[in-house]
């Protein structure tokens, strides 16, 4: 939206390494809990080589809200279980808006800008829809529940969701999960795909649309099980090919990675309560990782 380069890094590399940046680099320290240690040392070494760092945190007056430069709080709200749900998708709309804010303070039109903010007042109807498939999702759920692990694939703003809709299963089934482009499909990733592995596709109705077809149809020629998750006319294609879809609204591609994170972790949270998992306290994690 802002035509500016952006690298997202871990924390936790950043500050050991020595990232190349210039003087004008904007440092976004992005926490839950503002109390994560990898974080703020992210934060404090990038305050040494003299970079504005701002924060985005939840938790008001914690100690990544307090050292850094300024930033923004999510006010989603107290969260119980260690794998939130709204953390992320607060996350994600707060960095919709600061692209943006960055977009519009360049090239971006008054129109453009305009249709940006529809499409995000128009989250939290689209977002009670997809929470309306919870029991079509836990159908799902309960025939895959015997399975040893399973990949998730995205392509473009997809990917990340992927990797969290990854995350997820693997922090409160315990199950084996990977994600990853749906384009490395054939780069090695494909060794691992059989009858026993299921493959969860994030593959709604945009531009990327058949060539995430393709790769389905490629894991369907290896009897690869397929979950996917589409939009608009996507589902049509998928007739004869998926063993199961999930259709969510169509959304414009900067706003559909909320709507797409959801059905996700409703999937691993019905998963994990087939298997008896605690969701809210899933074994050897902590709400805030204060320690390195």
């Amino acid at each position: 939206m802002a035509n500016i380069p952006v690298e997202v890094e871990y924390a936790s590399e950043f500050r050991h390494r020595n990232t190349p940046m210039s003087g004008n680099t904007l440092v976004f320290a992005i926490s839950q809990s503002g109390e994560t240690a990898d974080t703020l040392g992210a934060l404090r070494e990038s305050q040494r080589k003299g970079f504005r760092t701002l924060g985005i945190c939840n938790n008001v007056a914690s100690t990544i809200a307090r050292e850094s430069d300024g930033g923004v709080y999510m006010h989603a709200g107290p969260e119980i279980g260690v794998a939130a749900t709204k953390s992320f998708t607060s996350q994600v709309t707060i960095l919709a808006l600061i692209g943006l804010l960055l977009g519009r303070m360049r090239h971006l039109s008054s129109s453009q800008g305009s249709r940006v903010i529809e499409a995000l007042e128009a989250l939290p109807d689209q977002i009670e829809s997809v929470l309306k498939l919870s029991d079509h999702i836990r159908a799902i759920a309960k025939k895959y529940v015997e399975a040893d692990g399973m990949l998730f694939f995205g392509r473009q703003f997809n990917f990340p969701v992927a990797l969290e809709g990854a995350l997820k299963m693997k922090e409160i089934t315990y199950l084996f999960a990977e994600g990853h482009p749906s384009a490395e499909l054939k780069h090695g990733i494909i060794a691992l795909v059989g009858p026993d592995l299921p493959s969860v596709f994030i593959a709604p109705d945009d531009a990327v649309f058949s060539k995430n077809l393709n790769n389905i149809e490629q894991v369907k020629a290896r009897k690869g099980p397929i979950i996917v998750l589409t939009s608009g006319d996507g589902s049509k294609h998928l007739k004869g090919i998926a063993n199961d879809v999930i259709e969510i609204p169509r959304a414009p591609e900067f706003t559909a990675p909320v709507l797409t994170a959801i059905p996700l972790q409703l999937f691993a949270y019905h998963v994990a309560v087939e298997l008896g998992r605690d969701v809210d306290k899933p074994r050897n994690l902590a709400k805030s990782v204060t320690v390195e």
